[in-house]
């Protein structure tokens, strides 16, 4: 099986020695120690392992660690800039849109990734953008996106 040397994650290049099958999640856990992304389901169905590759969500638990080499990831901790969070963290913070928190770093990621693709919200979007419904109670994060118009 082919090897992974190195992963550029967060601005940084890290260097590692992985096989490439390896799901992206347990390498960037438990290689890189950036433990911020979640294993939820384990079949990316959930949305707690979202990070970014080239900006777009990905479901890192069911992503080979090989289809994302030489690529740009960023997980959670990436967005934070000059000690300031990202204007999606504050959001999430000032609406109160967690519960336990478990899977607020994938809702955030995949936040992250639409606001990429759409400048503007439209309604609607918001249910298909949260993917982790199952696990969390939908008015918070609901909220969340009526917090997030005015960070744009």
């Amino acid at each position: 099986m082919p090897k992974i040397t190195q992963l550029h994650v967060n601005g940084t290049r890290h260097r590692i020695d992985v096989d490439s099958a390896r799901s992206l999640l347990s390498v960037l856990r438990d290689e890189l120690r950036l433990t911020g992304s979640k294993y939820g389901c384990g079949e990316g169905q959930c949305g707690a392992c979202t990070v970014l590759i080239e900006g777009q969500a990905a479901r890192s638990c069911i992503t080979p660690v090989g289809s994302a080499a030489g690529k740009q990831i960023t997980t959670i901790e990436g967005l934070e800039k000059n000690g300031r969070l990202h204007p999606l963290q504050e959001a999430f913070i000032e609406v109160c849109a967690m519960r336990c928190g478990y899977c607020t770093p994938g809702m955030i990621m995949s936040g992250v990734s639409l606001l990429k693709k759409n400048s503007i919200l439209r309604a609607g979007q918001n249910k298909s953008f949260s993917g982790g419904e199952r696990i969390f109670g939908v008015r918070r994060p609901f909220s969340f996106f009526k917090a997030l118009l005015s960070f744009g």
